[in-house]
């Protein structure tokens, strides 16, 4: 997520001070936090339901929302980046994970036959 902030305010001419890396992540970063916490991530971690639509929903729906709140802006373009980009990295390794998963599985059952 850090990535992502560090990219948009290098794209956008905004600096890389830590202030303002902090700036733009902290509502993300919260709504990530609520995320996780609501969707009890520790009990699967790697799940991709509940955990990783949990904390993709965290980051971009409650970040938003603080967002919002915080007074910061909110373009209809950047929610859908943002909101890409949450979805590809929140979701996408455990997606990988779970496909790794069952290959290995898959790999393991045709080893014990042979």
């Amino acid at each position: 997520m850090l990535i992502f902030v560090v990219i948009g305010r290098q794209t956008h001419h905004d600096g890389d001070a830590l202030a303002g890396i902090w700036h733009t992540a902290w509502p993300f970063l919260a709504g990530l936090a609520v995320g996780l916490a609501a969707s009890r991530y520790w009990r699967r971690p790697a799940a991709i339901v509940p955990a990783g639509v949990g904390a993709w929903t965290g980051a971009a729906g409650v970040g938003m929302l603080i967002r919002v709140l915080a007074g910061q802006g909110t373009e209809a373009a950047f929610i859908v980046v943002a909101a890409a980009f949450l979805a590809l990295f929140l979701v996408g390794w455990r997606t990988v994970v779970l496909v790794a998963r069952h290959f290995r599985f898959t790999s393991n059952k045709s080893e014990q036959r042979g």
